[in-house]
């Protein structure tokens, strides 16, 4: 249908997206574990995987996106201590695991709304599939690749390494695995250190707990999404996508169990992972103190914050860096995004208001290809691995003649009526559609936001005329009220609010 490439990072090339079943496309995604709220490194998957639906959408192809809500398991994460996040919280927290699981899944959608991010077709929770995952570990125990100890089960990693390639996805060699995996919970019950838990046996005071063949207990982390995307997209799909971070031991151990259980066969064809964001150069941790929060993000709340900022300025943020890059969040590359939004949804609206003569020849005809060139490149980019960063440059190219238009500087009859619908259609889609940006201010309220840009365009018509007097009066007394306005190169007027 198309000639998009998407980077599969089971093969490490991009490869031509060719689905299972034409014109219908399968996506699976690792959503939140809702042990706590959100932060700013869960907005990048959360928005490129967004993107990357809504592109196929518009492609035509019949989707079904599935993003499971992790509300139960057993985390064994590489160099931390095993544990179950959930019923952890819910102690600390004082509230029945449940109680927590929908506080913070509440939560979750929330943001997901602020982000204008499209639900997913489904939405499955671990909790609610437990008959799911108890099936098919009992299949992974029938082929001979698990075995239960002490009322638990676990995934016999040598065994399968010696027909399978184990770190196919990561490029993790199972030797260095055996010799470097730390001494964590349960390690006693395992055959090897490598072996990884489906089923764990729940402790007399675990609250979590389901009945079993092998026991009251509870599921692994990686087993949940093995039984979720199979019973939802079938036992082979197109994509699966996550972090980064995910890629070991998560997806590995997914890819490993899922091929047992059914049969030797590569769950998902093509594996989507986008980067991490750093702070200031540093990776988000704890330990560093700059996990930010995402409604401390929209708040301004926290230590690192100069400022608060909007969920459309940190969309825009996420969206104008390639999602394979490593994004750096600074306050000053914040600050640019929240200016770049606002001369982007600026532009959208002056073509929208904008009027055609309608004449089917150019006037300009240089300019007429430039604009149908630097159109057509937002699909090129956007079928090269879905490179957003590139589609907003074309974007910005065009800004300037779609604000000399409006300035009068360039006549609307300088390119033909084709290339300015053309021009119209591709703003409408690519910023809004697929992109998913819409009008917000930029982290201002809406109203106040329309009135300003009111202003901004009575004080430009002013200078235009050279009524100077006018056009200084505006710009005094928006400055009294602490508004700054900052006229740009390319034509536009951005402002500053200052905080009170």
């Amino acid at each position: 249908m198309s000639s998009l490439k998407i980077y599969n990072s089971l093969s490490r090339q991009k490869e031509v997206f060719t689905p299972l079943y034409a014109g219908y496309a399968g996506m699976y995604v690792c959503g939140p574990t809702v042990s706590g709220e959100s932060h700013l490194g869960h907005a990048r998957p959360l928005i490129t995987f967004d993107v990357i639906y809504r592109y196929l959408l518009h492609l035509g192809y019949k989707v079904r996106y599935v993003r499971n809500i992790t509300d139960a398991g057993h985390f064994e994460e590489e160099g931390r201590e095993a544990e179950d996040k959930i019923a952890t919280k819910a102690v600390l927290e004082k509230l029945e695991p449940m109680e927590l699981v929908q506080k913070y899944t509440n939560l979750f959608h929330e943001a997901t709304k602020q982000f204008n991010c499209l639900p997913p077709d489904i939405e499955p929770t671990a909790t609610g599939h437990i008959i799911e995952q108890i099936e098919m570990i009992k299949s992974i125990l029938d082929a001979g690749y698990a075995y239960v100890e002490n009322g638990s089960v676990y995934f016999d990693v040598k065994k399968y390494a010696a027909s399978y390639h184990y770190g196919e996805l990561s490029g993790r060699v199972l030797d260095d695995l055996l010799e470097t995996t730390r001494e964590l919970d349960a390690q006693h019950e395992k055959h090897h250190r490598a072996d990884f838990a489906l089923w764990k046996k729940a402790p007399p005071e675990h609250i979590m707990r389901w009945p079993s063949p092998w026991g009251e207990g509870f599921p692994g982390w990686h087993i949940e999404c093995s039984a979720m995307s199979s019973k939802y997209l079938g036992r082979q799909f197109d994509i699966h996508g996550g972090g980064m971070d995910l890629q070991f031991p998560h997806h590995e151990c997914e890819i490993a169990q899922s091929r047992i259980a059914h049969g030797g066969e590569l769950m998902a064809r093509y594996w989507v992972h986008n980067n991490l964001i750093t702070i200031n150069g540093k990776k988000m941790g704890k330990s560093y103190n700059n996990v930010i929060k995402l409604s401390e993000l929209f708040s301004g709340v926290h230590p690192l914050l100069e400022k608060a900022y909007s969920p459309m300025t940190v969309r825009f943020f996420i969206l104008q860096t390639h999602y394979r890059s490593t994004l750096d969040f600074s306050n000053e590359a914040l600050q640019g995004a929240e200016k770049g939004l606002q001369r982007l949804w600026s532009a959208y609206e002056t073509l929208q208001e904008l009027q055609h003569p309608a004449r089917e020849a150019a006037g300009d005809a240089d300019l007429e290809q430039k604009v149908i060139r630097l159109c057509e490149s937002c699909t090129a980019f956007m079928d090269d691995d879905f490179n957003t960063a590139r589609v907003m440059a074309s974007l910005f190219e065009l800004v300037p003649v779609i604000n000399a238009m409006r300035l009068g500087q360039i006549a609307m009859t300088a390119i033909s009526d084709a290339a300015f619908s053309l021009l119209q259609k591709t703003w409408q889609t690519y910023v809004c559609d697929i992109l998913g940006l819409r009008e917000e201010g930029a982290g201002h309220d809406d109203k106040l936001a329309g009135v300003l840009r009111l202003l901004t365009e009575m004080r430009q018509t002013a200078k235009s005329r050279k009524d100077y007097a006018t056009s200084d009066h505006i710009r005094q007394q928006l400055q009294q009220l602490g508004i700054m306005l900052k006229d740009e190169r390319d034509g536009t007027t951005s402002w500053d609010i200052a905080s009170s």
